[in-house]
């Protein structure tokens, strides 16, 4: 087991299940630019790599800013409704601080959210950064993004870990040189994550623990 002592941490579908507010806010949002709300399974299906990205999926290019003023403006009223964190979220990261290990928190998700969300659930004394959409000009899987999160938290390539649940966080990691390994508590499957070329493909992040030597 290499010796890892800094772990960077997806947000969706990794530390927290958010999906009930997302699904909410594409279903609140759609309908008032003029498109049909979509399903749960097609908003599953489209999230990742950013919510512009995401939104692309349902609406033309000439669309997109006008879906995202008002997706965003619910959201900002509505995030914190529904969120939760991952089983073993909170111990995996207590247990990793009590070790010594810096953690961040490298995500797409909206910045000044993802912050608010680590503060509400109580993540946010164990992490030395959150970095989110807005903090740089970069987005997951872009190397220039997975250097600046570990630049803060004074680490290096060879002993850090990224822990996610996408082919985006899988791609980050090996951008930034350093492997990623996932839970398949997120929206791809251990196959999708396979053929991504997963480090390790895990059920939960209580496994994670388990692997990294934690009680």
């Amino acid at each position: 087991m290499p010796a890892f002592r800094s772990f960077l941490f997806d947000l969706d579908g990794t530390l927290v299940d958010h999906f009930k507010a997302i699904h909410r806010c594409y279903a609140y949002t759609l309908p008032r630019v003029g498109y049909p709300a979509p399903t749960a399974q097609q908003v599953r299906d489209a999230i990742g790599g950013g919510l512009e990205h995401a939104l692309s999926n349902f609406v033309p290019p000439e669309k997109i800013q006008e879906a995202l003023a008002v997706y965003r403006e619910y959201w900002s009223r509505t995030m914190l409704d529904d969120v939760t964190a991952m089983p073993g979220a909170l111990e995996l990261l207590e247990g990793l601080h009590a070790k010594g290990a810096v953690l961040a928190v490298l995500t797409n998700k909206h910045a000044p959210s993802s912050r608010l969300i680590c503060d509400k659930l109580g993540f946010s004394p164990y992490l030395k950064a959150t970095v989110g959409a807005g903090d740089t000009p970069w987005l997951k899987p872009q190397r220039e993004l997975s250097e600046y999160a570990l630049k803060l938290m004074g680490g290096v390539p060879e002993s850090a870990l990224l822990v996610g649940d996408s082919p985006f966080d899988i791609d980050a990691a090996h951008n930034g040189g350093f492997p990623c390994w996932v839970v398949t508590t997120g929206t791809h499957s251990a196959e999708e994550l396979r053929e991504a070329k997963a480090d390790g493909i895990l059920p939960n992040l209580r496994a994670i623990g388990l692997k990294l030597g934690l009680a």
